[in-house]
């Protein structure tokens, strides 16, 4: 045992990302339930939540302009993701049907899928399951997988491999 502190490293963009997609998915909950509208919550967020304290809870610092692009492409694409999410859903599952919070997280990463190109479609996947596993310990997580997974075959078909 040594009594020298290993040094804590810096905050890698990457990070930042994943953790400007986690409060994304947060704040696209919040207006979803509360109706809150898009600059307010954008506000809000880059004010009192990325990289601030909150009742105890730490928020990690996050790239802002990612949390502010991901949240504002949802919302002026809501109307043209919807569909196309809906449709990577199982018959049984409409997407009325959804917990706010995955309705949140396959918005997001459908808008990811179609509009970030230089984003590798297996670090959106990923990241968003990782994001389906901060809030779910049942089967959501793999619905995510499975969703986005479809999605990409449509946005991405010259990045994905084609299974079967």
């Amino acid at each position: 045992m040594t009594t020298e502190q290993e040094p804590v490293p810096a905050v890698k963009a990457a990070n930042q990302r994943g953790a400007a997609r986690l409060a994304a998915v947060q704040a696209l909950y919040q207006m979803d339930i509360g109706g809150a509208g898009v600059l307010e919550v954008v506000a809000e967020y880059e004010a009192h939540r990325l990289g601030h304290e909150i009742d105890g809870e730490q928020y990690r610092p996050a790239d802002a302009a990612w949390f502010k692009a991901v949240v504002s492409g949802v919302v002026k694409n809501q109307r043209a993701l919807d569909p196309v999410i809906r449709a990577g859903l199982t018959e049984d599952w409409p997407l009325s049907r959804l917990d706010a919070t995955l309705r949140a997280i396959l918005r997001a990463g459908a808008w990811e899928l179609s509009t970030k190109k230089e984003v590798p479609v297996a670090v959106i996947v990923t990241e968003y399951v990782d994001v389906a596993r901060a809030f779910f310990e049942e089967d959501e997580p793999k619905i995510v997988n499975a969703v986005l997974d479809r999605l990409a075959r449509k946005y991405r078909a010259e990045q994905t491999p084609r299974q079967g």
